[in-house]
């Protein structure tokens, strides 16, 4: 096979071997661990109830009952069975936004667009690279922590880590600029619609109240960010090697060509290529401008996976028939795309079959009887912990935010109100336990489907993100115990 043949084949989004293998093998073992717990977890549940569509639990409610009837061979099906499964529409619509991605990505990336483009930003920005990392580290968390945008910005992922690479850093820097931000932007929310204003619903409380307290714990969050991710690019600076992905993104950087991070003068001044990226630039706006809107409204929020998917075909595929692209090579590169992202998105199915596992042999209301039960009792500050703990644990089966509210708000909420907890820092440990997981767990599809993205493997991901976990979990732990010292409030 020749050189040209086999390059022809490879594409910027191509998931490494070991990095599948090491992760797939992690999920695998928590398939099989939740399958263990259905046999020795005691089966239980809350009766509930559906108002204007929503699912609100009962508190007081619940029942242990006989272990459902789910053998252990369906652990092993439980990937496929999460396409017919309640929940499936979210399932699918992420399957068809990764391949909508992955092909039109690979469309930019083989027409050399992608090059043009990130060229001239780094044209634009090459003396002020870290104000570039802020701003765009900010951008990040302020939609999540503010809009409540989350999911609906994974798109945006794929162009920031190649921008990393054009910069002179690695994929771990491009994804704490984007991925690393939106998620503990979501964590330190200030008036995410779908995360404060529920939970805050749901207790009773005015809406955005407390946004003071939640505004200084959004700065001091985003300072450990960019302290974080910006440390690190600079280590990478002075040595490359350093990088934890530094094999990955050698053959990354090759196939982008991002070692002169200057596309060549004879792409550059093709007229073309100009117009290619100009249209580009316009449906890039366009899309982040959808993105504000759409992910506000909770009722079509759904769509947005598959309308961002197609708003990235009509961008990239477009700007490949202005750069002089058939049509047939178009869709070689294309199909090209869609199954180098394949692997990825069987870890996403495996990634949600945990959750599946749990539900079907009916535990998942036990963790949250026992967990609720052991507050009675406590103390106030032992109490914002097991808050704060319960959501973490829930986190890993529920990686939506709305969906776990409903479930252990209705029952923490009262209980506050016994251990002299506000139920306005009940909130607060709510909203930390949920956020800084999301970005943790391998069961939440928004990292599953930034990494499927990327040569960074999970076992990575989990290795340098650990320390900043750690500093952030001692700010929560902080700010909890300040929010009960004052009596955070109204009440």
């Amino acid at each position: 096979m020749s050189d040209k043949t086999q390059g022809d084949r490879e594409t910027a989004l191509k998931i490494g071997k070991k990095a599948f293998i090491s992760t797939i093998a992690i999920i695998l073992g928590l398939m099989i661990v939740a399958g263990i717990l259905t046999y020795v977890v005691p089966a239980g549940s809350y009766r509930h109830e559906v108002s204007q569509g929503v699912d609100r639990v009962v508190p007081g409610s619940f029942s242990y009952h006989a272990r459902p009837d789910y053998p252990a061979w369906r652990w092993l099906t439980a990937p496929v069975e999460v396409l017919w499964s309640p929940g499936n529409v979210q399932v699918i619509t992420i399957i068809i936004l990764m391949i909508l991605i992955g092909g039109s990505f690979t469309v930019l990336d083989k027409s050399d667009i992608l090059k043009v483009a990130l060229s001239m930003v780094v044209a634009r920005f090459r003396n002020n690279k870290f104000a570039l990392m802020a701003a765009v580290i900010f951008f990040f968390m302020f939609s999540s922590s503010v809009l409540g945008i989350y999911e609906e910005a994974a798109p945006l992922v794929v162009f920031i880590v190649p921008l990393a690479l054009f910069l002179g850093w690695d994929s771990l820097t491009g994804l704490g600029m984007s991925l690393l931000a939106l998620g503990f932007g979501f964590a330190a929310a200030t008036m995410d619609p779908f995360m404060v204003t529920v939970a805050q619903s749901i207790a009773g409380l005015p809406l955005f109240s407390g946004l003071w307290l939640r505004a200084i714990f959004f700065v001091c969050i985003f300072a450990v960010v960019f302290l974080f991710v910006s440390r690190h690019a600079k280590k990478v600076e002075a040595d490359p090697s350093s990088s934890p992905v530094f094999e990955e993104d050698e053959r990354l950087r090759s196939r982008l060509d991002a070692r002169s991070a200057i596309a060549s003068e004879e792409l550059t001044s093709d007229p073309r290529m100009g117009k290619a990226v100009r249209w580009l630039g316009s449906w890039f706006v366009a899309a982040v401008v959808f993105i504000l809107v759409v992910g506000r409204i909770r009722s079509i929020s759904i769509l947005a996976f598959p309308l961002m998917g197609v708003f990235f075909f009509v961008a990239c595929n477009g700007a490949g028939r202005i750069a002089g692209n058939s049509w047939r090579k178009l869709g070689r590169y294309f199909f090209l795309g869609m199954g180098s992202i394949l692997p990825a998105i069987v870890m996403i199915l495996m990634a949600m079959s945990v959750k599946l596992i749990i539900q079907n042999g009916g535990i998942l209301d036990s963790f949250l009887y026992a967990a609720s039960s052991r507050m009675a009792g406590t103390g106030p500050y032992v109490a914002v912990l097991l808050v704060y703990l319960l959501t973490l644990v829930l986190e890993f089966f529920i990686p939506s935010a709305s969906a776990k509210a409903f479930l252990i708000i209705p029952i923490l909420a009262p209980l506050a109100d016994l251990v002299g907890l506000t139920r306005q820092t009940v909130v607060l440990a709510f909203d930390c336990g949920d956020g800084f997981a999301n970005i943790l767990y391998p069961t939440n599809p928004l990292l599953m489907i930034c990494l499927g993205l990327t040569v960074v493997s999970y076992p990575k991901w989990l290795r340098w993100t650990a320390p900043i976990q750690g500093i952030t979990a001692l700010i929560c732990f902080a700010f909890m115990a300040l929010a009960v010292a004052i009596k955070f409030g109204p009440f």
